[in-house]
This record gives C-alpha cells, structure tokens and sequence, in this order.
C-alpha cells in the first residue's frame, strides 16, 4: 500500500467515485479556492466523447507502446502522417497534420511490447513511487515492461526506453519541472510585448518530453490540468492552453515589494516609482483629488515569493491503480481504477451499469461562437440575400468590431459596479484611510477608459441600428481614436496595480474574502480580476486587427478604403506608446525589487543606483561556475554577479563579485569548434576570442585589446572569461549552457559596450605607426614643426617621421641605445636626447635620414647619469632641468639653452674640451634636496618636484624649498597618512591646482589648502602618466586610459589598450587652463555627498554643450604643446577630440567609483 500512501502525501483528500456529471475539464482540477481539494478520478469512458460505442484503449497504452501515431481522442480512423509530420488535434474535433522536426526530436517513443505483471513487479513499483528510480520507471510508476528474451528477436534488442522525467500522475512534480524547461523570451501578440512567455505549442512539447509520450492530446490534457489551477494563464485571460504556436502564455506569479523595508509607496511617489504618468483629473471615486489630505498606509511585512505556489492534485489517467492486486487480465474491483476500460476491452465485457458516457469536447474544444454575434442572423433574411458574399464578409467583420465593442465596455463596467463602487461602499474591507488610494493603484484611469469607450460604443450602436447594411465606420474610429490616450496611462501603470492588488491580498483577509466572493459571482464568467485590468491594453491591441478585416472586405470605392488605414495607423501608434511606457514601467518596478534584495559583503558595498532615472536591465540569465551558478545581470552601465539565496521570508541576492563597469570590462571566450561539436579530445587548442574597447573588434586606429591572462580552469565548451580592468582587477570564469547562450551574452554585452562608447565619445585615436616598431620598444615621443612632425626614442635608436607624407614609415636618424626621452626646442632648433642615462643634445640639421651615424658626430653630451630631465618655461626663460636621483637625495641642475647665432663664438675652455665641448646649453641654477625626486612641473616662477614627501616647491632665485601642501589644513590629512603616495601631476585650473597622485586626485588654492572640497577622484587604474587637455584630464595606465572632465570628476570616457603608455604631452601648470567661465554644479550624490571624500561615478553632468577646442597661448622655444601620444604595443596613436558634435553622457550612466578601503 506504499503507492496510495504516497499519492496521499501529495494530497490528503482523494474521491475515489466522482459525480458522474462531473465535466471533462474538472478531471485533474484542484481549485485553488479549495486548497484540500483533490484531483478526482473520474473513469475514462466519462472523459472522452467518441463517434461510437466502443470503448477507447486505454490512454496509458499511448505512452510505453510502439504505436507509429499519435493517440487520437476522438479514436477516428486517420490516415498515417507523412514522414517528418506530426499529428494533432485542432480543437474542433478533426485531426490535422503539421511539420514539426521539432518535436519528433524532442519526444522519443518508448518501444517494446509489454509483458504481464506479476507479484515481483508489483513489489518493485512500490519501491519505484521514489523520485530517484522515478525515471526507470514505466509512466504509471508500477508497471516495469521489459523486453521479453523469448518473444523479442535479437535485432530488437537495444536500450531500454527512457521513463518519464518525473512521477506523471503528480501535478507538482510536473509543474516545477516544466516551469524549469519551458523556454520564456518576450514574445508580440497583436502589437503588445509580453516578457517571459512561451507559446502553447512549446508547452505541450515540454509536457510530452516530461512525461515521455507521443501522444501530443494527453499532453494538452496534462496542461491543462496544470492551467485549471491558475499555474499559468493565456496573455490576454481568453481562453485556456492550446497546441498553437500563435498563443501566448506567462506563468502566474506574486510580484515581491520593490521596498526594501515593505513599505508601500503611495500616490505619485508609486507613479513616479514606476515611471509612469498620472491619471487624468477627472471627479468620481477614481480622481486622484480625493487623496487630499488622506494618510499614508503603515509598513506591513509579510512573506512573499516570486513564484506563485505549484498546483496540487493527481492526474489520474496516468495513476496506477491503489490495488495491488489489479493487472492486466482481471478486471479490478474498483470502479475507479485508471486501468477498468483496458480491462474491459481485453476481456471482451460491456462497461460496467453506472458509468454512463456523455458527449463532451470541453477539455480540448473551444465553444462556436453564439449566433447571436453573426450579422447574419441580425438582420431580416431578404436583407442578407441581397448583399454580395464579399459585402457579407465586410459586415460580419463589422459586426465584429460592434459587439466586441460592446462586450469591452459591458466588462469595464462590471469592474466599476462590482469592484470598485463596493469596495468604496464597504466600511469593513480596506481601511478607510488608504482605501480611495488603494482603488486608485489598483484602477488607475479605468474610469477614463470607460468615458471613451462608452462614447465609441454608442455611437457604432446608433450607426449599426440606423442601417441594417453599415456602409462605414472609419468617420466614427476618426473621432474616436485621437482620445485613446487613458490607454497609454493605463498600460504603464498596470504592472504597478497588479503588485498592490496581491499585496492587499495577501496581508488583508477581509479583502481576500471579497475577491473569492466577487470572483465566483455569475457576472464574473469565471475569470479572475487581473482577467479584466488586462482588457484595456488587449482591447487596444486588438482594434487593428478588427480594423484590417473590416479593410479587407472594403471596396475601392468606399470612404473606409482611405479612413481605415489612418486610424490603423494612428491605433499603432498607441501601441507603441503602450509598449514604451509599459517596458520603462516594469524595468523600474524590477530594478527597485532587485536593488532591495541585493546583499553586499561587509565593506564591498557599491551603490549600483538602479533606481535612476533612466536606468536599464539589458540582459540576464545563468551561468555556471564549478560548484554551482549564478545569476548574472547586465545592465546599461555595469554587470553584477550575484547569488540566489532564499530565506523564511523572502528572497535575497547575495553579490559574488564586486560589480564591474562596462566600460572596465573585458570578456573573453572558447571559440566555437568548426565542426560543431563540443569535444576536446583531438581538439586543437581552442583560440580566445578577445574583445577590444567596449566590445568592437580593434581597428587600426584604436589600441590592441589589453591581454588578460585566462586562468587554467576555463577549460571546456562554452565558457566566458569576464575581467575587472583597473586598481580592483580580478578575472572570473563562468559557463554557459549551450553555444547560443554564449553567443547572446557576448553579443548582448558588446552591443551595450558600443552604445556606451558611442554616447560617450569625446577622444578618438588616430594611428601614427602600425606594426613599424614591432619588437623595438618605443619609449618616448615629442612632436614638432607644428605637430606635423614626431621624434620617437627607441630601444635601438631615434627616429622621425612626417605625418604629411601618408604611408610612409618613420626613418632611423640617430644609431643611439636604450633612449628613455627625446624632446625638441624649435627655437633653438636643438634635439635632446637621454641614452644611457646620458643627456645629449643635436642640432635638427645633423639629422641625416640616410646616415645614422652622421648625427653622432655632432652630439653634445650634457651630463651623465642621469634619472631624467625636464624642459619648460619658468621665470619667463626655456629653462632644461637635468636630474641625479637616488633613494636618498636628488641633485637637480637647471640649464638655459644658448641662441643660435651665438654658439660656438667663445672658445672652449680646456675643461669643456676634455668633457667634449657644451655649447648649447649653459648653467641656471643647481641645487640639493634629501629625498628621492620623480617628477617636475614648471610653475610661473617656482618649480615644483614630485618626490617621495609629495609636492615641494623650489624657488629657482632663492633656492627656498617648501612643501605644497599647508601643514595645517586637517582636511588634507588623508594625504599625509597614505603611505607610498606617488605625486605624477599639477595643473592649474583658475585659480586652483589639481594635484594627481597615483591613486586621486584633489584641487588645492595658491596657499596650499583644500579648495572645491566636493572634488575627489579616486583613480579606477593605476596611473603611470597624465595629460591635460581642456575640459578633461587623462590618466594613463597600462590597460585603459581613463578620462574625466577637470570641473565635476566624472568619467567621461574610458579607451581600452594594452600594454598602454604616455609617449608625450605638456601642459604645464603655468598655463591657465580654466574652463573658460565654465561652471558647473555637480549633481548631488546620495553615495558621495558634498564635503566627503567619496569617489565620483563615471559620466558627464547632462546636457554639457561642447567644449570649445581653444587656442592656448603658445609660449616660446615649443613650450606648451597640445598633442597627446601614446602607444599600444607596436601601434604608435595621437588622442584628439572627437569630430563633430560631442555626446555627453549623464552621471547615472555608470556606477560610483568607490575611494579603496
């Protein structure tokens, strides 16, 4: 008796002796009004109609036997189905065929004759009611057939058929497999955009898989028993599942509180939730200015899911009888038994007095439609004799268009007089206090709907009644349509109103009780109430397709002919709207109940801000990692990883990895085996698929992708290597289910990447040098004449190239080694060159490009050993800094270069001689400081050293040093307590300085305090190199640049690379870069508020107009240069504004940068 035991685990009531009246449809039904119902087990002879008195086989036959077609309900002769056909019952009775290579894959025939039963196997299918031996089993759990030894011949011998997925009689074992395989995607039925659906033919498909049958009818009846109990539904509530690819379904579900707390957002602060516009004013009991003055609703917590619960109950045709001593040859004691008619039929008896079979098709049947709604029948029979069978065609689809009409408004009005005037009226089911508002959430512009379409009906019902044959309608749809607007409201806010209406239902038992009352009234047709808030956008979307048959049958002659197609269009138009609106409206509700339920680890958390306006859910799905999967979402400006983790009350997403900029993103992939397998033996090793900045493939002008090592556990089929560029770097490996989900992640990211890009593009590279270099390191640059010429300093030598002589490689002018700076002084028309550690200097003019060797006997050698040197303009004088520095002290010596007509006119002294002559560069000042010296910035009249203490300053006439920053300013201590803190940078902007360490960067004013306190930028890389051009400033680091504007600090663009440095670019801080009067206020940040030190996000301040590219003043001897060069591996680009109108993005389009903890 462990079968039955089993079976009243699932559920406790079981009627062995339904009423004989029962109808078909209620077979396998457990009403979710009655929770302890049961699935009752009605005898087959009084579930299926047939044509004759015999009875049917057993229905359980058609699943283990080798029949070569389909099981038909009616049991009608057919002829067989041709080859890669399928047969299948349309609903009406009659059996069509269609072409499905689909299904013949997907559901495998069990084959092998069966064997009688005997007490060994009724002790084994007790034991098989598991669900771990469930798929060795037989459909129906008990009957184990096998292939016979004495009666199946050698050639028939193979591997036993593959059971059922799971126990078929058990609905909600079937239920959640199937919630599981059914593929959803947004799908469009009749202009409308249902997300996460799936059509009727996919379902039954996935059902016969599951239960492994070929009979596509019992899978249809399996459905919808599982539809019977609200499991799933059709989009527009119509009509229950059918096996046709052209219906929609979605699965029901509870829509959890997009509050993190459960609180309910009332009146425009829920509109505005949701991005949806408010009502229109209108008076009744709908208008929003009955809200004045009314209270919010308190906070009520209570458990939600996301997923409605499964239903519950048997599915009889395919339960084994409870009897262990029912088989095949005897008939069973039980009038109930799954198995009696089989048993009858084998032993030749007549069904047993009492069951009694009637004829019904309403399980698998839809009704005819009434005579009533057919013109035809409307009107007096010499009328319809007289028109043409076109006209009666045209008039039938008018009719339509009429009493549907009709049918709309008479539906609208039942939800008005049954649900909303009764609920205002009731005292004892909502509070009094957030009842008017709750009828607003819930009904939104219902009342709007019904003032327009209430004009529209009466006013096809005055045009029908006036002519019995109507000659147009277009005239009233013209008048009628521009008012359609309600519908736009209504479609955005309807998602929102779903989500209040079960949450009241499910905290409010008095209003729980008013929906299972109201619901069950006659005026109800059975249908739900989201059955009826659905009806304005699917009435909407069905006007078009009344519409176009009415214009079919319309000739050419008539007005319809031209009106028709206008309102159509206009129709469309709305929907479109509708679709608009709709799609925001339910990214927002989403994004809101996923930012409540992300879990941050402690010290991790990032503000994602995914309830900006404007903010996008792109993509999601699972993919795999080696001890489980995660969920993955994309967004428009990031992409998270997080963990699903249910809790008692609810459910919670904790974040694996910190999120990850798209635009610090890099991914890469298995390429896909030419042949199309899967297999890694005998494979070659698979290439990577590497994506370059934003997802586009690398072009010449734009750097090579950065070269992210792939860790050796990306091994298999089908797996994505996702890298965090920057400081926070980290590279995770995950898989995906099958080649196309690979594909749709990397296209769906790459897509985003590019619009990122696109939207954001204020530098474009320009390539200068392509493949020239290749293993001869390029380590410095300088640009010349005007920036038409650049000299490039080499692992092996210098060259020079002229950018106006298109495809021509840069020539070797100078056989140098290891050259770590060049840098030119047009005035002085003198080249400067550090090879070896050793400063050199060359006229322009002893460049020989046949020659290397020619220049070298001009070189004057200025100083060795040294660090590097720095040209600049201070004291108004071109002033050549040559630096000695070691760990412990730094030895600096500022040289002045000599005119030209002047050199050369005093002797040497025998000093000079023996150091080989200098007479191009000549002594300024020289001097000493104890620490370990980095870099030097020109200032006005001072000169500022990057070294290990910070910024100090030096003044060349004094030679006082000082430090930059004023000790005495407590908001600077962060500064002085970072240790290791590298200075690279200082710029003046106005009246301030921007100091860029290698990890932020801070403006501070002339006395060395902190000014625009509300400007902090925490560096996303590790910068080795800055430049400035105007409005932005640039930080280099070996795997991006990134780019961020000099006033807000946000990211305005970020150009991916690899193996990324700074080639030349000279602004220096004596040059008043300042925005021209530019000011901007920065937008307040809940993550970073004004006065902390929090990291500013990604993104420009929105609507910024173009920055104008203004001519700074040039100083002298080629002082001040704008170009920016830099070099990805052998590729040699200049950075240059971008042509044409530049497009800003705003500071929601990527996530904060988080200052490093």
């Amino acid at each position: 008796m462990l079968t039955r035991f089993l079976f009243r685990l699932e559920q406790p009531q079981y009627s062995q002796n339904p009423p004989p009246g029962a109808a078909p449809a209620h077979y396998a039904r457990s009403s979710p009004r009655q929770s302890q119902s049961f699935a009752r087990a009605i005898p087959s002879a009084h579930r299926f109609s047939s044509a004759s008195d015999t009875p049917p086989p057993s229905i359980r036959s058609s699943v283990a036997s080798s029949s070569t077609s389909p099981t038909s309900l009616d049991h009608e002769t057919s002829p067989s189905p041709q080859p890669g056909q399928q047969q299948t019952y349309n609903g009406n009775g009659t059996i069509s065929s269609r072409r499905s290579s689909e299904t013949s894959r997907t559901l495998p025939r069990l084959n092998g004759p069966r064997r009688e039963r005997n007490a060994q196997d009724r002790a084994m299918s007790m034991s098989a009611m598991s669900m771990a031996t469930a798929s060795t089993t037989t459909l129906g759990g008990s009957h184990a057939h096998s292939h016979s030894p004495t009666s199946t011949p050698t050639s028939m011998m193979g591997k036993p058929p593959r059971g059922p997925l799971v126990y078929p009689a058990l609905l909600s074992r079937v239920a959640e497999v199937f919630r599981q395989k059914v593929p959803r995607a947004d799908r469009v039925k009749d202009g409308l955009t249902y997300h996460d659906a799936f059509d009727g033919r996919e379902a039954v498909d996935r059902i016969a898989h599951i239960i492994k049958t070929t009979d596509r009818n019992l899978a249809l009846l399996l459905g919808r028993a599982l539809d019977a109990q609200k499991f799933f539904h059709d989009v527009t509530y119509d009509h229950r599942l059918r096996d046709s690819a052209l219906e929609l379904y979605q699965f029901r579900t509870k829509l959890p509180s997009p509050f993190g707390s459960g609180e309910l957002a009332q009146g425009a602060e829920g509109a505005k939730l949701l991005g949806a516009p408010a009502p229109d004013q209108a008076e009744g009991v709908l208008s929003p200015e009955a809200l004045d003055g009314v209270p919010a609703a308190s906070p009520a917590e209570e458990e939600q899911e996301e997923e409605a619960p499964l239903p519950t109950g048997v599915f009889t045709l395919l339960a084994d009888c409870y009897s262990p001593t029912c088989s095949r040859d005897q008939l069973c004691y039980s009038i109930a038994c799954p198995r009696r008619l089989e048993q009858q039929a084998r032993l030749n008896m007549k069904p047993q007095p009492g069951l009694k079979k009637e004829a019904s098709r309403e399980s698998l049947g839809d009704p005819e439609p009434d005579a009533a709604t057919l013109w035809i029948h409307s009107v007096p029979p010499e009328i319809a004799a007289s028109v043409s069978d076109a006209e009666k065609k045209r008039q039938e689809a008018i009719n339509e268009v009429i009493y549907t009409e009709r049918d709309f408004v008479r539906d609208m009005e039942y939800l008005r007089d049954m649900w909303v005037s009764k609920l205002a009226a009731a005292e004892d089911i909502i509070p009094a206090e957030r009842r008017e508002q709750f009828l607003i959430q819930v009904f939104w512009n219902a009342h709007d709907i019904i003032t327009v379409n209430t004009k529209l009906r009466d006013a096809l019902n005055k045009r029908q009644r006036a002519f019995a044959v109507v000659e147009k309608i277009g005239d009233i749809f013209t008048d009628a349509v521009p008012n359609f607007q309600p519908f736009v409201s209504y479609g955005a806010h309807q998602l929102y109103g779903k989500y209040e209406f079960e949450k009241e239902k499910s905290s409010n038992p008095a209003f729980a009780a008013f929906v299972e009352m109201t619901e069950r009234l006659p005026e109800s047709r059975k249908l739900e109430l989201n059955a009826y808030l659905t009806k304005p956008t699917t009435r909407l979307a069905r006007y078009p397709l009344l519409l176009e048959a009415v214009l079919k049958h319309t000739p050419d002659d008539s007005t319809d002919k031209v009106v028709l197609p206008q309102v159509i269009a206009q129709v469309r138009a709305f929907l479109s709207r509708v679709n608009e609106e709709s799609g925001r409206a339910e990214n927002r509700f989403n994004l809101a109940q996923l930012d409540s339920e992300l879990k941050f680890k402690p010290g991790e958390h990032v503000d994602l801000r995914l309830q900006e306006e404007g903010r996008e859910l792109v993509y999601k799905g699972v993919l795999n990692k080696r001890d489980g999967e995660l969920q993955v979402y994309l967004f428009d400006h990031a992409l998270l990883f997080a963990k699903q983790v249910k809790t008692k009350t609810h459910e919670q997403y904790r974040v694996y990895r910190r999120p990850i900029p798209l635009e610090l993103l890099l991914i890469s992939a298995s390429e896909e085996p030419s042949n199309g397998k899967d297999t890694v033996r005998g494979q070659r090793s698979r290439q990577l698929v590497r994506k370059s900045s934003f997802g586009s493939i690398a072009t010449r002008s734009s750097p090579h992708p950065p070269a992210v090592a792939v860790r050796p556990d990306a091994k298999g089929p089908h797996w994505i290597s996702f890298s965090h560029l920057g400081r926070k770097n980290y590279s995770l490996v995950l898989w995906a289910n099958s080649a196309l989900a690979q594909r749709k992640w990397i296209e769906h990211i790459g897509k985003q990447q590019t619009a990122m890009r696109e939207r954001s593009m204020v530098f474009e590279t320009v390539a200068l040098s392509e493949g020239f270099f290749g293993i001869n390191k390029v380590n410095c640059a300088a640009p010349f004449s005007g920036g038409r010429r650049i000299v490039y300093g080499t692992d092996d030598g210098v060259y020079i190239s002229d950018l106006r002589e298109i495809n021509k490689d840069p020539v070797k002018v100078l056989a140098l080694l290891d050259v770590g700076q060049v840098d030119v002084l047009e005035d002085y028309q003198l080249l400067i060159v550090l090879s070896e550690r050793q400063v050199l200097t060359f006229p322009l003019d002893a460049l020989d490009p046949i020659d290397p060797m020619a220049g070298l006997k001009r070189a004057k050698r200025i100083a060795t050993h040294t660090s590097f040197f720095k040209a600049g303009f201070c004291l108004g004088r071109v002033l050549v800094c040559i630096v000695k520095s070691t760990q412990l002290s730094s030895t600096f010596k500022a040289l002045e270069p000599i005119e030209q007509n002047v050199r050369g006119r005093a002797k040497p002294t025998f000093k000079k001689l023996l150091q080989g002559g200098n007479d191009t560069l000549k002594p300024f000042r020289e001097f000493y400081i104890p620490v370990e010296s980095t870099s030097i910035h020109y200032l006005k009249t001072r000169m500022c050293i990057g070294c290990s203490k910070g910024f100090e300053i030096v003044d060349l006439e004094s030679l006082e040093t000082q430090g930059l920053l004023d000790p005495a300013d407590e908001s600077l201590e962060f500064v002085r307590k970072r240790e290791n803190l590298r200075p690279m940078a200082i710029y003046r902007i106005n009246n301030d300085f921007l100091l860029c360490y290698d990890e932020f960067a801070f403006y501070v004013n002339k006395t060395g305090r902190r000014s625009r306190k509300e400007f902090m930028v925490f560096w996303e890389g590790m910068p080795t190199g800055f430049a400035l051009h105007e409005p932005y400033v640039l930080a280099f680091e070996p795997s991006f640049v990134e780019i961020r504007h000099i006033e807000t600090g946000l990211m305005s663009q970020v150009i991916q690379g690899s193996n990324l440095r700074l080639l030349f670019a000279d602004t220096p801080p004596s040059v008043n870069n300042g925005g021209s009067g530019y000011t901007y206020q920065a937008p307040y940040d809940p993550y970073n508020p004004p006065g902390s030190m929090g990291g500013r996000g990604y993104g420009l301040p929105p609507h910024m107009q173009q920055y104008p590219n203004q001519q700074q003043h040039r100083y002298p001897q080629g002082v001040g240069r704008d170009e920016i060069l830099m070099v990805s591996d052998d590729r040699v680009m200049a950075l240059r504004t971008a042509a044409g109108p530049q497009r800003y993005m705003s500071d929601n389009v990527s996530m904060v940068s988080m200052p490093p903890r």
